[in-house]
């Protein structure tokens, strides 16, 4: 099974919900990120991240002529960039979502994009998950207003069951 985060895109005018413009994040190793990193990150229009991605290359390859690192080694570390970026691909795209202002609204599961889709859109209509004006903000921390310091089962400090 995998994971989906669902993002949802700022609102472009009255209407706020357009379904066929959110976007389903998959978990995991992506690889055509780990293969083509590069085309990869235009695909995504994930611009920042590729011009890191082409200064951390020249930066591997000025070192490695700077250093006369032998040709393995070179490869050995692209190998390990572009695994890198195979591993992060997800990572990279919710990154670019957030920074455009889209609003996470959620996580599902299925074992694949098109069942994701449905258990999602069938929880969105069904009213299990509440519409964006009535999510809650997330909290500042873990911790309830009403937690006190008490380990166990007794809700206040010498309270009895």
């Amino acid at each position: 099974m995998a994971i989906y985060t669902v993002y949802e895109p700022p609102p472009r005018g009255a209407d706020a919900r357009h379904a066929d413009r959110f976007v389903f994040v998959r978990d995991g190793f992506f690889w055509s990120a780990f293969l083509l990193a590069p085309l990869w990150m235009l695909r995504h229009r994930l611009w920042l991240a590729l011009m890191v991605y082409v200064a951390v290359a020249v930066a591997i390859g000025a070192c490695a002529q700077f250093f006369r690192l032998p040709a393995g080694i070179t490869v050995a570390v692209g190998f390990l960039l572009s695994l890198l970026i195979g591993f992060e691909a997800s990572t990279l795209r919710r990154w670019a979502l957030a920074r455009r202002k889209w609003t996470n609204v959620g996580v599902v599961v299925g074992d694949d994009l098109e069942l994701a889709e449905r258990r999602f859109f069938d929880a969105w209509i069904g009213h299990e998950l509440p519409p964006r004006s009535a999510r809650p903000n997330p909290a500042p921390s873990l911790r309830s207003p009403m937690a006190s310091d008490v380990i166990g089962l007794f809700p206040q400090p010498g309270g009895r069951p």
